[in-house]
């Protein structure tokens, strides 16, 4: 796995003292780009969707095309492709289909409320491919989420549970440590948090970079892990459950 931290990281000597990490930039924030590619082992280059849609400013694409073209000459760097984030399927669709630039440098957005066949789509046409929670799954962690996440591996892993794609997890260093098998994370947390009295770049970044997720997805040990219990098995306690929510409707009615 690989933990990209996203910048900028300031003062710059706490970004220095980071040497030899692997970065995140966002197009929405761009400072610090050219130091990071001078010291980082490879860089992830966001596309600023998320931070514009926040703050509400308007998104140029054009100019994105253009700001990627010159850094995507490093081959150690990959950029996320444009995406509307309270878009529809059709409009992300059409923005993946617009990208300009070589595709083995570039990752599409899936968005865990858009269908698994537009998953299966993406998967079909880049190496690369982003999760990003969205919709009733915009919480991660929770019961939902999980259920979504597992469909998803399901649908990409073989039948042995070996994975094809490089999926990254948006904002997902919270799962490094986790039984997913993602192929690579982002977080903003090192730049959020590294000043605090306890607190350095370095420290933060070791404690991250240490954890590594399996290769296999393996939906079992999954379940047992987060205590998820298989959605569509019934036990004892669903059935008698049901009967008893029916047999209070029919005590109430008499």
């Amino acid at each position: 796995m690989i933990h990209y931290h996203g910048t900028p990281i300031t003062p710059i000597s706490e970004l220095y003292s980071l040497a030899g990490r692997n970065f995140c930039v966002s197009h929405a924030s761009p400072d610090q780009i050219k130091k990071v590619h001078e010291i980082g082992q490879s860089v992830l280059i966001d596309n600023g969707a998320f931070s514009k849609w926040k703050t509400g400013k308007k998104t140029n694409w054009s100019k994105y095309y253009d700001f990627c073209a010159k850094w995507l000459d490093y081959k150690t760097t990959w950029a996320i492709i444009p995406d509307e984030i309270e878009g529809d399927e059709n409009t992300n669709k059409s923005l993946v289909t617009q990208w300009p630039l070589n595709t083995w440098q570039a990752a599409p957005v899936w968005h865990l409320h858009e269908s698994l066949s537009y998953l299966r789509w993406l998967c079909d046409r880049f190496v690369k491919v982003c999760f990003g929670s969205s919709g009733q799954y915009s919480q991660p962690g929770t019961q939902a989420w999980h259920e979504r996440i597992i469909e998803a591996f399901e649908l990409i892993s073989d039948s042995n549970g070996k994975m094809h794609n490089h999926i990254h997890m948006l904002r997902g260093m919270q799962f490094c440590e986790s039984l997913y098998p993602f192929a690579s994370v982002d977080s903003t947390d090192v730049a959020r948090n590294h000043n605090r009295p306890q607190n350095t770049a370095l420290k933060l970044v070791k404690r991250w970079d240490q954890f590594q997720c399996p290769a296999i997805f393996n939906e079992s040990a999954i379940r047992d892990f987060y205590k998820l219990r298989d959605k569509r098995q019934k036990t004892f306690f669903d059935l008698r459950g049901k009967y008893e929510r029916r047999v209070s409707k029919m005590v109430k009615r008499i």
